[in-house]
């Protein structure tokens, strides 16, 4: 049975023999005050590790419609990719720290207000985490004031409360869920709610006689196969499916190599991409060339906008400014890369997005 005492107990052992252990040539440095400053930001329940600061609901607000509302809503509401931050809870859960409504089958939504029990958890996650375009950006008086602004908006703290590190207390004892965390999970080390210490969990048949891992695959009857005309004259050349030729044979070495062919066509039109460009300034992370990620693909945004005669210039403003509307709801924030790499990339967008 594994023990979490016993092996934070080992990792605390590691971490001594380690720290005393002499650098060995070539192999890394004892990391410095700074970076380790740098490093160990987290802010726990009990508000050790938080900063000294602090903000108004007002200037919050200020923070929140530049840099939180795009994604997140002018009230917290959110849109249609993100989950809603504010919503559900009462005053009578502010006064209970219970949320009614997380009991009420007639209520399905879960808003992060009505789950989240401690505001340190709320600090710690926009202090590191947010903006998800610029993390750790935000400095500790932001992150207070915009904290108050979105525990204003869930009805937890006054218009004129002022959130620092000497009233955050003030503001985790009106958590709406603030007692409903509990450790009767035993999953922590130490004695817990349930009296055991022990978790509860035991890994004692998941490890033995394990079932080999399965093979997925399609199969099309032979009565089938060319029902409804060849399949692969339906498919986009691009991606992982090209569908079988279907006018021939299962197994047929034509299938094999008609595949092959599909597979090497969008590379015949390889061309220059500003791929440092592009996973500098993290723009891989919500669109890819071919098929939409959280944004649309750059071969798309390249045949909407690439026959404008100012495509470059109307691109690199966007990619700029940010904005939402063109392509759904899904907002894109302004990016704060340089104005040259902006040029550069839109100017590959306006030329048609080779890769």
């Amino acid at each position: 049975m594994f023990s979490w005492a016993k092996a934070l107990a080992a990792a605390l052992a590691l971490i001594a023999v380690t720290a005393s252990a002499q650098v060995l040539p070539g192999l890394g440095r004892p990391a410095t005050a700074k970076e380790i400053a740098a490093w160990d930001i987290d802010v726990r329940p009990d508000f050790k590790g938080l900063p000294r600061g602090s903000g108004t609901v007002a200037q919050g607000q200020d923070v929140w419609e530049s840099k939180c509302a795009s994604c997140h809503g002018i009230f917290g509401e959110s849109n249609e990719i993100y989950s809603p931050l504010v919503g559900g809870t009462t005053a009578a859960d502010v006064k209970t720290g219970r949320v009614a409504r997380l009991t009420d089958p007639g209520y399905p939504g879960r808003t992060t207000l009505m789950k989240v029990p401690t505001v340190s958890t709320l600090w710690d996650y926009i202090n590191r985490a947010m903006p998800w375009n610029a993390p750790k950006s935000l400095k500790p008086d932001e992150v207070y004031a915009v904290t108050a602004f979105l525990l204003n908006l869930g009805g937890v703290v006054p218009d004129n409360f002022v959130l620092s590190d000497k009233t955050i207390a003030e503001a985790q004892a009106r958590m709406p869920n603030r007692n409903g965390m509990t450790t009767r999970h035993a999953l922590w080390p130490g004695k817990t709610l349930a009296g055991t210490g022990k978790p509860d969990v035991r890994a004692v048949a998941c490890m033995s006689n394990c079932a080999t891992e399965p093979t997925v695959a399609s199969m099309l009857p032979d009565f089938a196969r060319n029902a409804h005309g060849n399949l692969a004259e339906q498919n986009r050349l691009v991606g992982p499916q090209h569908g079988a030729d279907t006018t021939r044979p299962a197994g047929s070495p034509m299938v094999a190599a008609a595949a092959a062919a599909l597979a090497a066509a969008p590379k015949a039109a390889a061309g220059a991409a500003p791929t440092a460009l592009l996973n500098r300034h993290t723009c891989t992370a919500c669109h890819a060339h071919e098929g939409k990620l959280v944004g649309p693909s750059w071969r798309d945004v390249a045949g909407k906008h690439g026959r404008r005669p100012d495509a470059a210039a109307y691109l690199a403003g966007k990619i700029k400014s940010g904005g939402m509307g063109v392509w759904g709801q899904t907002p894109m924030p302004p990016q704060a890369l340089p104005d040259d790499d902006a040029r550069v990339i839109a100017r590959w967008l306006a030329e048609g997005a080779r890769k």
